[in-house]
């Protein structure tokens, strides 16, 4: 709806907002009026990509600001969390969005010892796609940015629950964010916070195509799902809106589809 903005007045804090899922969320809560602290990791031929999506905010009439920081480094971690408090004046976000991908897309096990994947490596993809998020819930928690109305989200995928060949450190980060999200959402339900996983459908997204076969999995994706497409980035964008909004905050703890029923289709 244009000119609708429910969200004016509110900041939202995403992590991963360069590309995919946290920029199309980050543009979209920014249309709806909320500013928007943004976290990417980009060298210089990407960095347009986390440029635009600031603009973007900013051309919505929304506050932007965008560190270019490694979101899993916990010294940088504080610095963002503490500039977030200086920005929000100390009150509590409304959203804080975990889109961080980047992990290891290696077989457990290969003819190759030196093709598997290292303790470093599946220790590193767990952390930076499934423990950051306690990291950074604890943190902000601590400077009074996480209380009553803050919506929490985590991308998820199917991987949580289902196996692939070279997804095992990644279904390994997705199936341990799962048990964080309902974690912290018995931790956090007596502060008036939300916490919930996304569920996303195959979607053509930059860490997607770096995949093994990915063009196999999208054409497979698009056989499946009942839509007769992949799922978009503002597809999920569109979910995170309408859960931030008033009389949502009973919604907590769960796991939700937003795939076109592309998940229960056989």
């Amino acid at each position: 709806m244009s000119g609708w903005r429910p969200f004016a007045g509110d900041w939202g804090l995403v992590l991963g907002s360069s590309s995919g899922f946290g920029a199309a969320t980050a543009r979209a809560l920014g249309r709806h009026g909320m500013a928007i602290v943004g976290v990417h990791l980009d060298r210089k031929a990407t960095l347009p990509l986390a440029e635009a999506v600031m603009a973007d905010v900013r051309a919505a009439g929304a506050a932007a600001h965008f560190f270019n920081v490694n979101a899993a480094d916990a010294e940088k971690r504080a610095q963002v969390c503490g500039r977030a408090r200086e920005l929000t004046d100390g009150r509590p976000l409304r959203v804080l969005m975990h889109s961080l991908a980047f992990g290891t897309l290696r077989p457990f096990v290969d003819a190759d010892p030196a093709q598997q994947t290292t303790k470093a490596q599946l220790e590193m993809t767990l952390d930076v796609m499934a423990h950051s998020l306690v990291y950074w819930v604890q943190d902000l928690h601590a400077r009074g940015l996480v209380g009553e109305g803050t919506r929490i989200f985590a991308m998820t995928s199917s991987g949580g629950s289902r196996v692939m060949p070279f997804y095992g450190a990644v279904s390994a980060a997705k199936a341990a964010l799962e048990s964080h999200v309902r974690q912290l959402a018995l931790e956090l339900g007596s502060k008036g916070v939300s916490v919930n996983a996304i569920r996303a459908g195959v979607t053509d997204t930059p860490a997607a195509r770096k995949i093994p076969m990915a063009e196999a999995l999208f054409q497979e994706a698009r056989r499946r799902n009942p839509g007769g497409r992949l799922t978009e980035p503002d597809d999920v964008a569109g979910a995170i809106v309408a859960l931030s909004l008033p009389g949502t905050r009973w919604i907590s703890g769960s796991v939700l589809g937003v795939d076109g029923g592309e998940d229960v289709t056989a």
